[in-house]
């Protein structure tokens, strides 16, 4: 992983323009085939490892997911045809033992999108997940970066990540899921994708921290930048106060009540001019 440390948004995106152009995007800098994800704590985790769990296995987590499943569907009135606990898992698990090419192939047959659809939903609602959240536009990840750094003298982070195709060997494996899939309507709004991060040992294939695998040696590393950009109250109210005039907000990103207030009370109180 490569740390660059940035005085201002503008100085973000030379960057991204630069980076964008080297690595042969030609896609527009909002939108693009990398990936990006914005926050203000300095370590990249996911809400799994937050809540204590980072090496919890993949069956156990399944367990977790399935277990909490029938009061979800009682109260949400939707039915999630995931796989089975424990004899689908099982089989899913048995038939990529060992393999990690494999394993990450299966990720995206049929047999496991209701899964992965199940699992962004709860995502998006705050269980705790070995989906780590990125987005396809680097204004939104500016947004998640931005929005809660208030009165901040430190910087806030934009990672920006390009994946490659599985390598041979090194552990652990990073495996990206694509954006379609059916789910919450925030992931459509956020323009969201995710990673995982897992790896095998002990017999059984576990979640593992995303940064063993963005910081490792080798000769092969995953394309991964981090920028630190300056959060001081001048700059952060430039960036959200660009960002809205671009229509992205809390309420354009979430579209609930919360955040209508939310974005009401930013424009009131801090962008007006």
């Amino acid at each position: 992983m490569e740390e660059i440390n940035l005085n201002s948004w503008e100085e973000f995106e030379q960057r991204l323009r630069t980076l964008q152009s080297e690595y042969g995007d030609q896609a527009s800098l909002p939108t693009s085939t990398f990936l990006y994800r914005g926050q203000q704590h300095p370590k990249l985790s996911t809400t799994l490892e937050r809540d204590g769990k980072e090496r919890l296995p993949l069956k156990e987590y399944h367990r977790l997911m399935f277990e909490a499943k029938p009061e979800i569907e009682s109260f949400t009135s939707t039915n999630w045809s995931i796989l089975s606990y424990p004899e689908e898992i099982d089989a899913w698990l048995g038939k990529n033992q060992k393999n990690h090419v494999d394993i990450q192939v299966s990720f995206g047959k049929p047999e496991f999108q209701n899964t992965y659809s199940y699992m962004a939903y709860l995502r998006q609602h705050s269980f705790p997940s070995p989906l780590l959240d990125w987005t396809r536009s680097a204004y939104v990840a500016a947004f998640f970066a931005f929005r809660h750094a208030l009165r901040c003298d430190r910087s806030v982070s934009i990672y920006v990540y390009l994946s490659k195709l599985p390598e041979a060997s090194s552990q652990p494996f990073i495996h990206r899921f694509g954006p379609h899939v059916t789910t919450h309507p925030r992931h459509f709004m956020q323009q969201s994708s995710y990673t995982i991060c897992f790896t095998y040992r002990n017999g059984q294939y576990e979640y593992a921290p995303h940064e063993e695998a963005f910081c490792r040696g080798g000769p092969v590393k995953p394309c991964v930048w981090k920028f630190n950009i300056s959060a001081k109250e001048a700059e952060r109210l430039k960036v959200l106060r660009i960002l809205d005039g671009y229509n992205i907000n809390a309420f354009s990103l979430f579209g609930s009540e919360d955040s209508l207030v939310e974005t009401v009370a930013l424009r009131q109180i801090h962008l007006q001019k």
